[in-house]
């Protein structure tokens, strides 16, 4: 049976994402947007393809584990009595739960090592929407662990994770405006716009991959105000296949290499991103610091 939803699941996919990216690249050359280019284009199907490979290899796995912990249960909503609700509930304590993962990434530098690959794009467009983190499955099925506690089927909470994906995916664009209301609930484009930009003020913010509330409960919320600049805040300006997986880790060696204690170390690997013991490379926090700071004088 899942199986077959997966297939499905796969079948209305394939052609949405066909149609929808057909229609921004048109509209992209129509008006001369030039919100596309080869070289990107190509790295974003390299980096899916790759992680893609990987979550096929460790899918086992991940099921396994997510199954050795469903055996101790100590609750649940009967989905043939209740199903409505089942995947309700399954929906939402998902999507909870990956905003811990996708906030994790953000501020734990060993965890943006793998994440920095999806933000490292200075285009924004659909296909970015597949620019994946390489190596996130082999941890990600971790945080959903606490749903195999909550009685639901390993099964439902993979695929639950793929539906969401699909609409994660779809986000990723600049052809679509603000939705009303829908941006008080829903992780919208113009919330996704915020959260892959390099400006100051948006680092770090709009982690929800289908619900914004988690960003506007934990305070990690940001409208998009001013214009928005994609990419890294020292962007890569290369194309090279390993440089574009492995540039955070070779980073993240050189300046252990600087630490002058083992705590010094540990913050190199362990620490937010941008934290340096002298001061030389500053963190989103201490960069939003300086800049009200800054504005205030």
């Amino acid at each position: 049976m899942n199986e077959f939803r997966e297939e499905l699941l796969i079948k209305l996919s394939i052609p949405i994402y066909a149609l929808v990216i057909g229609i921004e690249i048109f509209y992209s050359w129509w008006h001369e947007k030039k919100y596309y280019s080869t070289k990107g284009l190509l790295s974003n199907i390299y980096l899916t393809v790759l992680n893609f490979s990987l979550d096929i290899l460790v899918r086992g796995i991940c099921l396994a584990v997510l199954w050795y912990f469903y055996q101790f249960k100590f609750t649940g909503i009967d989905k043939s009595i209740h199903p409505v609700l089942y995947w309700a509930v399954l929906l939402i304590s998902q999507d909870f739960l990956f905003y811990w993962l996708h906030r994790v990434d953000h501020y734990c530098r060993f965890f943006w090592a793998v994440h920095v690959t999806h933000h490292s794009s200075e285009e924004f467009n659909l296909t970015v929407g597949f620019r994946s983190s390489v190596f996130q499955p082999v941890y990600r099925f971790i945080y959903f662990i606490p749903l195999s506690f909550l009685g639901f089927d390993p099964l439902d909470t993979m695929f639950i994770y793929a539906a969401t994906q699909i609409y994660g995916i779809l986000i990723h664009t600049k052809t679509v405006g603000k939705l009303g209301f829908l941006e008080w609930l829903l992780s919208t484009p113009s919330h996704h716009r915020v959260h892959h930009a390099s400006n100051v003020k948006y680092l770090d913010k709009n982690m929800g991959m289908v619900f914004i509330i988690w960003d506007r409960l934990f305070g990690t919320f940001a409208k998009e105000e001013e214009e928005v600049k994609y990419g890294l805040t020292t962007n890569l300006n290369s194309y090279n296949p390993f440089h574009m997986v492995f540039h955070e880790w070779k980073n993240i060696g050189k300046d252990i290499k600087k630490g002058t204690t083992f705590k010094h170390k540990c913050m190199y690997v362990f620490g937010p991103p941008g934290w340096s013991h002298d001061g030389s490379t500053k963190t989103a926090r201490q960069l939003r610091k300086e800049l009200h700071e800054n504005s205030s004088i």
